[in-house]
């Protein structure tokens, strides 16, 4: 596996670590999706070391979406904006800024892009905006859930052409048919996704 470094024009994107999905008590908790906070706290921790931003993304629901299964979608009620499920976990470290997402209603899982409930068109976030603002070339991402929202903005970042990487041993996946988080992981490959494990804290430079 490659072992990546961090700079200044790599940034880290952590996406979704919310009580919703890292806590056990969580309305959409992931398996798992608690042990991965000090696996992402750590390479916060190298980002900054190096000078690479940390950006950060939230589900932020209002009470009724299509997203929801009470309203004609496909998930349990999570991530409403101003609950205590919306936020990020406490124990995740926060050094930069979150980029909110269906605050509107809108349905999709990237962190780069939503879709719009009536239309149905395909909305920008301020994601990418804020990586070009500040000439990134590189993303890395971590964070929940392997299959859906980390799959959506790997893919989305390699298609908006940044070299991309995912972290194997700082995601975890909802797995709602057994085997989905791995058909991810081999889905990212084909798109030219680089799937990496975590490089430790105490690692040397090389």
């Amino acid at each position: 596996m490659t072992v990546h470094r961090y700079d200044p024009t790599t940034a880290l994107i952590v996406v979704d670590v919310q009580n919703d999905f890292a806590d056990p008590a969580g309305g959409l908790s992931v398996t798992g999706g608690d042990r991965i906070v000090p696996v992402v706290n750590a390479q916060i921790e190298l980002a900054r070391a190096a000078g690479a931003p940390v950006i950060y993304t939230q589900d932020w629901h209002p009470p009724s979406t299509p997203h929801f299964q009470k309203d004609g979608g496909e998930w349990p009620v999570h991530c409403v904006r101003d609950t205590w499920g919306a936020e990020l976990h406490p124990d995740l470290r926060v050094e930069g800024p979150a980029i909110r997402k269906g605050a509107n209603g809108e349905d999709g899982y990237s962190g780069f892009t939503m879709r719009e409930p009536v239309s149905g068109s395909i909305v920008p976030t301020e994601l990418e905006a804020l990586l070009r603002d500040r000439a990134i070339e590189r993303v890395v991402v971590c964070g929940l859930a392997t299959d859906y929202c980390v799959k959506a903005t790997a893919l989305d970042a390699a298609r908006l052409g940044f070299a991309t990487s995912v972290l194997t041993d700082a995601i975890a996946g909802v797995d709602l048919e057994p085997g989905d988080g791995d058909r991810a992981l081999k889905e990212l490959r084909s798109a030219g996704v680089s799937v990496e494990v975590a490089q430790p804290a105490e690692a040397p430079d090389a």
